[in-house]
């Protein structure tokens, strides 16, 4: 029940978007069809609870019960307008945060017991692959307003390691997104742009949220700046982890 409350809260919020843009009018789509982007910054987790099995595994926090710090990320993409409403854009994104300290319980992931006060160190790593199709219910020369779907393969592994033993949780899948996209051109040359890829289900939930404003003074160069949130998870026989990310965004972009 929540995921379709979430999924209709999505869509009503959808539907304000259009009718408040629907009496702009249209311009011409710029000739340039090809762009490159590279984003980095510090990320760091604000939550992630893990549970290996899901059913039977110690659940522990790997920022509370130990210390995940922060680190700087890379995420590459590269987009391609196939025409005025249609495109299509791929998605780097390399993820791996590690963490230290002791608990006070012993911890059951993934056949191993490590007794309490084990000196510990995690890994967590989330690489994602992503290619979307978006299209454009509004392509005009202040509001671009899209929608689609996105295909993503996450490579996702979660390690424990400590008194001399080791035990690593990997998962290869594949997860299917929607996407949303809204830039809003308030002031030339800055625009407002809110970006993202989500959907929740019974299996669990993802999203992938940014918020900024970017800077365009000519049309081969653009530069953004904003916070990302990266949130979400599964809570099933094998495996119980929920995380919250949080992104601090510098981007480039250059079209061609």
């Amino acid at each position: 029940m929540k995921g379709y409350f979430q999924r209709g809260r999505a869509g009503a919020l959808a539907v304000l978007f259009l009718l408040f843009f629907s009496h702009l009018q249209a311009q011409p789509l710029p000739a340039k069809k090809w762009w490159l982007e590279a984003e980095s910054g510090p990320v760091w987790a604000g939550d992630c609870d893990v549970a290996v099995p899901g059913d039977r595994g110690t659940r522990f926090s790997l920022t509370d019960d130990l210390k995940t710090g922060s680190r700087a990320f890379l995420r590459l993409r590269a987009g391609y307008q196939l025409s005025r409403r249609h495109s299509l854009v791929v998605l780097f994104a390399p993820l791996t945060l590690t963490g230290s300290g002791n608990v006070a319980f012993p911890i059951e992931f993934f056949g191993l017991t490590f007794p309490a006060g084990t000196a510990l160190r995690s890994v967590y790593r989330f690489h994602s692959y992503r290619m979307s199709y978006r299209y454009s219910l509004k392509r005009q020369e202040k509001v671009n307003l899209g929608i689609g779907l996105t295909a993503k393969i996450r490579d996702a592994a979660i390690s424990l390691e400590g008194g001399g033993r080791k035990s690593e949780k990997t998962n290869v899948g594949f997860v299917p997104l929607l996407n949303f996209f809204l830039e809003w051109k308030f002031w030339n040359p800055w625009r407002f742009l809110l970006e993202a890829d989500a959907l929740a289900a019974p299996q669990g939930r993802a999203e992938d949220v940014f918020l900024g404003l970017v800077y365009q003074k000519t049309p081969a160069w653009s530069f953004k700046a904003g916070f990302r949130v990266l949130e979400g998870g599964a809570d099933n026989r094998e495996v119980y982890n929920f995380a919250w990310l949080n992104y601090l965004v510098l981007g480039a972009t250059f079209y061609f």
